[in-house]
């Protein structure tokens, strides 16, 4: 067993089975364990990889959306750029160099929402010259207008799941399997508050630490001005499933076997996310697709530029990136990942996105 799986089994025979959102927050986020706080898990060498490390595209674009957005925010504010969970700090850096001809350096009043330490010290080497100020969590953002980016962010925040028995709906929880090791049970006694109908067996996922977060963002735009850009992989309607999943090495393995040593995951529910967002008077734009979106801000015409002064290897390379980042099959990038803004109730509409 891994250390933290030794803790977590130590936790569960003193007080019981956890939620599962506890033990997402468990293997991401414990202090000495926890994923995210040893390690940075990023490209070839780590677990996975994200759109912003496969082509400086990515980011220049969000780049240029940040500006349209600037754009048409009040003259005289001065927002917060924000981004949540940057990662390296590469998406930012990107978008930076694309915004510099908007915004010079001095008017970047920069934010970054981490609570990884070797990945605070990649974003530190790489956005250096804008001195970011960092953050635990978004709660503790300045007030004020703001534009915030949030990639690859919601899908890691923890989230409780239910099971339809003949009972009614009854929590799913981590114990101890009968083998050693951990496993996955249900609560004896079934959750009061959920009416969804069902057959039985069939999962349901509740998104409780991103609603959460979509509620505080979505007041707050709708307050004090400017947008929230989310991009993540998830369903824009909602649905029945178990898509809670583990990826270590570029491979997915079972969530319960190495806690802390693999990244955990839920697939975001924007449906969910949206009906948040509007119920604090934001205004929701998209979702989209990740193809549809990339592609209405000009993908293709950044390709084409990035081409003419570029070497037959490095002429590939792009094709290939642009082939990624907008696969549209099944579980290619430009169909499994979704493109989604909040904003405040006068801005609309957003570049790639139409308003709903």
């Amino acid at each position: 067993m891994s250390p933290l799986a030794e803790e977590i089994a130590l936790l569960i025979r003193q007080t019981g089975p956890i939620g599962v959102d506890r033990y997402m927050s468990l293997c991401l986020g414990h202090p000495v364990h926890g994923y995210y706080r040893t390690r940075d898990p990023l490209g070839a060498r780590g677990d996975f990889t994200t759109a912003p490390e496969i082509s400086q595209m990515f980011g220049e674009l969000i780049g240029l959306w940040i500006a349209a957005v600037r754009g048409m925010m009040d003259p005289a504010a001065r927002p917060l750029l924000v981004e949540l969970g940057p990662g390296r700090g590469t998406l930012m850096a990107d978008a930076l160099r694309a915004l510099g001809s908007v915004l010079p350096d001095g008017q970047i009043d920069l934010h970054l929402v981490e609570t990884s330490p070797p990945l605070r010290a990649a974003q530190a080497a790489a956005l250096a010259r804008f001195r970011p100020t960092w953050h635990e969590d978004p709660a503790d953002l300045p007030d004020g207008p703001a534009i915030v980016i949030a990639n690859e962010f919601f899908d890691c925040l923890p989230v409780r799941q239910f099971a339809r028995t003949e009972r009614g709906w009854c929590e799913r929880l981590v114990g101890l399997a009968a083998e050693g090791g951990l496993g996955f049970g249900l609560a004896p006694d079934p959750e009061p508050g959920i009416r969804a109908e069902a057959p039985p067996g069939a999962l349901m996922t509740l998104p409780a630490a991103g609603l959460s977060v979509m509620r505080a963002l979505a007041a707050r735009l709708a307050r004090a001005g400017g947008a929230l850009l989310l991009i993540d992989y998830g369903h824009v309607a909602p649905g029945f499933g178990d898509t809670l999943q583990a990826l270590a090495r570029h491979r997915f393995v079972d969530p319960l076997a190495e806690p802390g040593e693999a990244d955990l995951t839920a697939h975001v529910d924007f449906a969910a996310l949206a009906r948040a967002a509007q119920g604090e008077g934001a205004r929701v734009h998209g979702p989209v697709t990740q193809r549809d979106f990339l592609m209405d801000l000009g993908l293709l015409a950044r390709a084409e530029r990035l081409t003419r002064s570029a070497d037959p290897a490095q002429a590939a390379a792009i094709a290939a990136a642009v082939a990624r980042l907008t696969d549209p099959a099944e579980r290619g990038m430009g169909h499994l990942f979704k493109v989604m803004a909040v904003g405040g109730p006068d801005l609309a509409p957003l570049p790639g996105l139409p308003a709903r």
